[in-house]
């Protein structure tokens, strides 16, 4: 819609934001006339129309098969939207047209802005399932009627009170119109059964709604005066009313078709089920989110209970080993502690990465100092823990034996973040879409001669490869450094980032 305007109109940033505040509401429009509605914009030089949006009706046939956005039709040769234009009026006339034998008739609506009208509106009807309307029909015709009259006066949409397509009321959920007093004209079958659910006993037609809707919803004093005032559609609100296990959301729209408040009507829609999953849901993360931090605080225990041990023991081998289990069900207890803290299964690794590096500092033997530059930025669990291991264990390696007591030096760490093409055969994008390449430097004493970090025996290089190459997927690669030092280079694939 914007490439559309921008390419064939000369309507600025305003013009097109009431556009897309109209699209936005227009369904409501669409559902209560059972007809297709076209958005036409002229051209800059005004000798075409362009077709900017296209709306289809959930109440009747259509009348368009075809998408019609984007074509372009010259002046004159639609005369209802020329007059609606030109004139500024609703225009009705003329006799029906005939598209691949269906009968459909034609209405075009100026759609208006601070007085000026910014394109037209094209109702069209499919005429083939044409029968005696039912009050319900007539209804939604009338109601379609005053709204069309308002979006020819600039009063329809209202500024600042954009719904939201997935979640608002529709039409065929449940309709009330109410005249000028908040008294109910008339209640859709849907509509009724929601308020009987609620546990309204009688007819709705006759009551005021606004008191009828407070008297049932269990809340007092000024909520229940705003409760009042919406359901009886003094103003565009929405509002949820829950009673008797039952929730209901209801959307006000005022109708002023001439300027003059005449009546208005009110949306509704039953959404006790959606309520209801959306709070085990609720139940659900907290209960994973108590998990997580249950585990943190055993896998501390563990630690605590390692580390006790560690200093009765005797042999400085052994605890060293217990020491560097210490660590290691440290670096998983750091990133179990931040899933607690998140609502999904995903954690920003940057926090993560600082704080093993400050946790595994504190054993070098020397006086060097850890920093980390670039960042590793969202990672998922199945990803985030395990790294967390290899990013312990290749720290500690280097700290370990890359510095002696006394020596100074440098440890840093740099992640870079790729995202890269989405590649499927079965036309599904995969799972994960990007690379993390992490590295780390260090500028001590460098590797034995002839070491090859996929042979050795030590526990800690085996636990990387295991991790890296197994779990993760990737690739682990430890040579000296340039200038000396040791360099240790993870590449692994990750979920690509969102922009």
């Amino acid at each position: 819609m914007n490439d559309l305007v921008h390419q064939h109109t000369d309507l600025g940033a305003p013009e097109l934001d009431w556009l897309h505040l109209l699209v936005s509401e227009w369904q409501l429009l669409s559902d209560l006339s059972f007809a297709d509605l076209v958005l036409w914009v002229p051209t800059k030089d005004g000798s075409r129309y362009v077709s900017i949006a296209q709306m289809r009706p959930n109440t009747g046939p259509t009348s368009h098969q075809n998408d019609m956005v984007g074509h372009l039709v010259p002046r004159g040769r639609r005369p209802l939207l020329d007059a609606a234009l030109d004139e500024g009026r609703i225009v009705r006339e003329g006799d029906p047209e005939w598209r691949e034998e269906v009968p459909v008739r034609v209405e075009s609506i100026p759609v208006r802005k601070d007085g000026r009208v910014l394109g037209v509106i094209a109702r069209n009807t499919n005429l083939l399932t044409v029968r005696t309307p039912s009050r319900l029909e007539l209804t939604y015709l009338q109601s379609a009627s005053d709204l069309a009259q308002m979006i020819a006066a600039g009063s329809f949409p209202f500024p600042g009170q954009q719904s939201d397509v997935e979640t608002s009321p529709r039409v065929g959920d449940g309709l009330i119109r109410l005249d000028a007093g908040g008294l109910v004209q008339y209640a859709s079958p849907n509509a009724l059964s929601a308020y009987h659910r609620l546990g309204l006993s009688a007819d709705l037609v006759g009551l005021h709604l606004g008191e009828a809707t407070s008297e049932l919803a269990p809340a007092q004093g000024p909520v229940d005066e705003a409760l009042v005032k919406l359901a009886s559609g003094w103003a565009p609100r929405g509002a949820e009313v829950e009673a008797n296990d039952c929730v209901v959301q209801l959307r006000a729209i005022p109708l002023k078709p001439k300027g003059t408040r005449i009546g208005s009507l009110v949306l509704l829609r039953d959404v006790t089920e959606l309520r209801r999953r959306e709070r085990e849901l609720l139940t659900k993360d907290a209960t994973i989110r108590e998990i997580h931090h249950r585990v943190k605080n055993n896998l501390q225990t563990v630690a605590a209970l390692l580390r006790l041990q560690a200093r009765r023991m005797d042999s400085e081998q052994g605890r060293g080993a217990l020491n560097e289990a210490v660590r290691r069900v440290g670096s998983i207890a750091i990133v179990h502690e931040t899933l607690s803290q998140n609502l999904d299964e995903r954690v920003e690794f940057d926090a993560i990465a600082d704080r093993v590096l400050s946790m595994v500092a504190e054993i070098a033997p020397g006086k060097v100092t850890g920093r980390r530059t670039g960042r590793f930025g969202i990672l998922e669990a199945d990803v985030a823990t395990p790294l967390s291991m290899v990013l312990t264990e290749i720290l500690q390696n280097a700290l370990e034996h890359g510095f002696g007591p006394g020596e100074q030096g440098t440890v840093t760490v740099a992640a870079t973040r790729t995202n890269l093409p989405a590649r499927s055969s079965n036309g599904q994008e995969p799972r994960r879409q990007g690379r993390l390449r992490v590295t780390v430097v260090d500028d001590g004493r460098g590797l034995p001669e002839g070491f090859d970090p996929h042979s050795a025996g030590n526990l800690g290089l085996q636990i990387v490869r295991t991790l890296v190459e197994g779990e993760l997927g990737g690739e682990f690669t430890m040579r000296p450094a340039d200038g000396g030092g040791t360099r240790v280079v993870l590449d692994i694939p990750v979920a690509a980032e969102k922009r």
